[in-house]
């Protein structure tokens, strides 16, 4: 079917704009050989042309389809596509040059020195990568993730205005599992899959994601699949909740969630560095506000993970596993409790509080009221963090939150503040209960370290809109109606390079098709939107968060 010149001319802007051309022409110039018969502008716009077609799908034969025998004559001759002619042979001689083409790209940006679509000798794999250039790679690596993000920031385009100006910065972290389009083979095979880069995913009932294929019998499995890990990156405004207006129609001012920078990798594999090089991506014109993760990243190294994406400008906001409740860290005295300093002689109940609810020790309401009383505890701001990350702290007597007999100047306030009575101790009173202030380095307690008060209103409100973001983006891209990001047969090129290509024209979709269903339901100068807005469901109100669960409004 013909593409009308209309259509062709929407996409040469925002492509010139990406500096994807500009980018991508030196990685594959040549100085030898016959000149090439298709321009990589071209061939990047037949993809774009593909994707928009084909929910975000790119196959190279639709591709040739669409460039060679689609464009008018004269869209064919702006673009330098040259006509062949339109039978068998014809298009086979086409598909060979849009082949080439495209794969000298994903070979430049390649970070895999392992060939693809055969089965490897493990013994082959090993010297290849003994022999490969370790320099070249990184080069490589670094690349292959700026190519993709150049694709999927053309879909952001005409939302840059509304994200500059509507969205304070935060985002939520996860991994998606994605598959590739190669059978895998057990980890004991002597040959390697036909896609040598990509790995097992294996969710057990405990939703353990080990490399091994091999799962002790006693754990049950919910899922495996062969293919790779995609590190997401989604915005989301935590301070608005997203609901219609009471038209029911969408709310102009709350940009819907979108995927604004990712990255790729095998399943659980190098989890810190592939988040941070998901985040390096992050148009640097957008704010940094909350970035929220789920329990994996808390697990995390500090100088891998906590402190690079605090230097990036972001605030961390985590819930933890059973292991890292109560005090994890202490510093001067403070004590860290999960992720927040409070005073050493805070009540032994109240530093239990969740440990003892995940027991089953307490009930939620009991939790709550323990949270609550956590509150007067807390160590507070002095002042701002300084450029090096540092930051005074005052303990609650001097936050004015409490009343402390080390500090006799802070007694007699009233009753409506507690009284701290801290033990004797043969070695003296810590720092923090003998200074006004204490100076917190970035590494002090910086793995589980997060700046809003675990369980409190606030952190429940930032933590689940933004974890839902990403779960709902995981979702909506999933759909097997439209862009199918799981299946490893909408991305039918093996290797890590072709698929982060191809995966960054489906994100890419996904967010154009977000977008535009948003645009749709907002009701302009008092008119019906032009669709119906997304059906939401009659639920009662979530209530307190607590780990075990949500509790009614009802409990208060």
């Amino acid at each position: 079917m013909p593409i009308p010149d209309a259509e062709v001319h929407q996409v040469p802007a925002a492509l010139d704009d990406s500096g994807l051309v500009s980018e991508v022409e030196p990685l594959v110039a040549q100085s030898t050989g016959r000149s090439r018969t298709l321009g990589v502008r071209s061939l990047l716009l037949g993809m774009c042309l593909a994707a928009a077609r084909n929910a975000g799908t790119v196959t190279l034969t639709s591709v040739t389809n669409l460039l060679y025998f689609a464009l008018s004559d004269q869209a064919r001759e702006q673009l330098g596509v040259p006509r062949y002619p339109d039978h068998a042979n014809g298009f086979e001689a086409a598909y060979g040059v849009v082949r080439r083409l495209f794969h000298r790209i994903e070979e430049a940006v390649d970070p895999s020195p392992l060939p693809k679509n055969h089965r490897l000798d493990r013994d082959l794999v090993a010297c290849l990568l003994s022999e490969a250039d370790p320099d070249e790679l990184t080069r490589k690596r670094s690349l292959m993730p700026w190519i993709a993000n150049r694709i999927l920031a053309m879909s952001l385009r005409d939302a840059h205005v509304l994200l500059e100006g509507r969205w304070n910065g935060s985002a939520a972290l996860d991994a998606t599992v994605i598959g590739t389009y190669a059978k895998g083979l057990s980890s004991d095979s002597p040959v390697t899959a036909s896609d040598p880069d990509a790995g097992w995913y294996v969710r057990t009932a405990k939703h353990k994601d080990p490399l091994v294929t091999d799962v002790p019998a006693q754990e049950r499995v919910k899922k495996r699949l062969f293919g790779y890990d995609a590190c997401l990156v989604v915005a989301r405004d935590p301070d608005h909740d997203g609901a219609p207006l009471p038209d029911g129609s969408a709310n102009p001012d709350v940009v819907p969630s979108l995927v604004v920078a990712f990255s790729l990798d095998k399943p659980s594999h190098r989890p810190s560095e592939v988040a941070l090089e998901a985040l390096q991506h992050v148009d640097p014109r957008y704010p940094r506000g909350y970035l929220a993760g789920d329990r994996l990243y808390p697990d995390q190294k500090a100088h891998k993970f906590q402190l690079p994406i605090r230097a990036l400008g972001y605030q961390p906001v985590y819930d933890y596993a059973k292991d890292q409740l109560g005090v994890q860290a202490q510093f001067a005295g403070a004590e860290l409790i999960e992720g927040n300093w409070y005073c050493p002689s805070m009540p032994q109940p109240l530093k239990d509080a969740t440990k003892d609810l995940v027991g089953k020790k307490i009930d939620k309401q009991t939790w709550i009221n323990r949270i609550r009383q956590r509150t007067a505890y807390l160590f507070m701001p002095k002042q701002r963090t300084d450029a090096e990350g540092h930051r005074r702290m005052m303990c609650p007597a001097e936050a004015n939150r409490g009343q402390c007999s080390l500090k006799p100047y802070t007694l007699g306030r009233g009753i409506h503040l507690p009284l701290i009575d801290p033990a004797p101790s043969p070695v003296g009173s810590p720092t923090a209960c003998t200074q006004r202030t204490i100076t917190l380095p970035p590494e002090a307690g910086a793995q589980l370290w997060q700046p809003l008060q675990y369980g409190t209103a606030e952190w429940q409100r930032v933590y689940f809109r933004l974890r839902n973001a990403i779960e709902g983006m995981n979702g909506f891209g999933k759909d097997p109606f439209y862009e199918r990001l799981e299946s490893g047969g909408t991305r039918r090129i093996r290797g890590i390079a072709a698929q982060a290509i191809l995966l960054a024209f489906q994100l890419a979709h996904a967010n154009k098709r977000k977008l535009a269903a948003w645009a749709g339901s907002i009701a302009l100068h008092g008119d019906h939107p032009h669709r119906r807005p997304t059906r939401r469901r009659k639920t009662k109100p979530l209530g307190t968060w607590t780990p075990e669960g949500y509790l009614t409004e009802t409990t208060a």
